[in-house]
């Protein structure tokens, strides 16, 4: 079958096939989802001694969007053994705990990042400084006014966050009181961006439900208890 794959003017591709084929069976390695590794990977970050190998992630500059933002905040983040499978360029990360520094995130990023805007916003209310994620305006129609959620999720733990316009500003501190009870409104992502809060946290988080991170993540909390994470269901 012949596919061809060209950009757009303005962005995008198109892409372009030409049948008809013979298919025939053959292995394919799936790469890991970064979204997923995004969990694990801020985990690491934020409790102190930390040192953890997060194996086979996706780096479809598509898709690296997070990666490239902690990096720029001084993340302990590198990016070992690249190699390509399924047709995708994949690595291994290896992420030790550190202290993080404010970022500004612009809005042409938000596509390569979109669903690790919560996840981020956790990050940023440790760093040090001020954090300006931009242009977030695709995030208030998501599972849930996943935006205003994440305001949410931060202020009842502490975090000093405010909304400007489809920006969100985060003023960083070196710890948070944690110690809330956050309503993840059946999304997925919020809830274990919430988790992750709480292992950084000087109080423990609840959070209201946490059934349908399984449709996601199958095995999320038994993973990050076996990293010593200490989660109650």
């Amino acid at each position: 079958m012949d596919v061809q794959v060209s950009p757009l003017e303005g962005g995008g591709r198109t892409i372009s096939l030409q049948g008809p084929a013979t298919l025939t069976a053959r292995d394919v390695v799936v790469p890991g989802d970064p979204s997923s590794a995004s969990f694990p990977l801020v985990a690491a970050l934020l409790v102190p001694g930390s040192d953890c190998v997060i194996e086979g992630v996706g780096l479809n500059p598509l898709r690296t969007g997070l990666f490239i933002s902690l990096q720029e905040m001084g993340a302990s983040l590198e990016i070992l053994n690249e190699r390509i499978e399924g047709g995708e360029s994949v690595g291994d990360l290896h992420v030790r705990a550190g202290t993080l520094k404010g970022v500004t995130v612009p809005p042409e990023r938000v596509p390569s990042m979109i669903d690790e805007y919560p996840i981020l916003a956790v990050a940023c209310a440790f760093a040090e400084g001020t954090s300006r994620l931009q242009g977030l305006a695709e995030l208030r129609v998501k599972e849930s006014d996943r935006l205003a959620s994440t305001v949410a999720l931060l202020e009842v733990n502490g975090a000093r966050v405010h909304v400007e316009g489809d920006d969100l500003i985060i003023e960083g501190q070196p710890s948070l009181p944690g110690g809330g009870q956050v309503l993840s409104h059946m999304d997925h992502r919020l809830a274990m961006s919430a988790i992750v809060l709480g292992l950084a946290a000087q109080k423990p988080v609840s959070i209201d439900d946490t059934a349908f991170i399984e449709t996601s993540f199958p095995g999320f909390v038994d993973l990050m208890n076996t990293l010593g994470a200490g989660i109650t269901v």
